[in-house]
């Protein structure tokens, strides 16, 4: 691993000025390539779950702005989704799930959750190779609070 990495160097206490630089989001729709990225997509689903556009998106900030640290371009949905949930995007609504019931539990199929995966663990493949070595790659995942709160909700909530 390169000894270049202003964030894994913060990470380990050490000082550094200036401090490390990246944006929650900073992939996203104030970007113009990143409106005509989500547009070839189709949907958001799709952009995620495609190594190729997803590489695209997560670069697209790095390449403009030269933020220390890349985000993974990803949600924290596609966790139910690959478990066999149906879930949705929806303009002006935002994500959207079947609400699911405690008797639908012991049917979620984590059988193929990491097959079902397997676009967005390829995405973080590609982005290794890809990344300037002095970026640190982020990923992220939903608190399980947060993913069963959409699961049973059906949609997000303020409380």
């Amino acid at each position: 691993m390169p000894e270049n990495r202003i964030m894994l160097d913060v990470l380990k206490g050490k000082a550094a000025f200036p401090p490390p630089l990246w944006m929650m989001r900073q992939a996203g729709r104030y970007l113009p390539e990143y409106r005509e990225t989500r547009r070839r997509a189709g949907s958001f689903l799709d952009l995620c779950y495609d190594p190729d556009l997803a590489v695209e998106v997560t670069l697209q900030p790095i390449e403009r702005f030269g933020f220390d640290a890349s985000i993974l371009f990803s949600d924290i949905l596609v966790v139910p989704h690959a478990l066999g949930r149906n879930v949705r995007f929806e303009e002006g609504r935002g994500p959207l799930l079947t609400p699911i019931s405690a008797a639908e539990i012991p049917a979620l199929d984590g059988e193929t959750f990491h097959v079902n995966l397997e676009p967005v663990y390829e995405t973080v493949r590609r982005l290794r190779t890809k990344l300037p070595d002095e970026t640190t790659l982020i990923g992220f995942c939903g608190a399980p609070w947060t993913v069963a709160t959409y699961m049973i909700a059906g949609h997000g909530t303020p409380d």
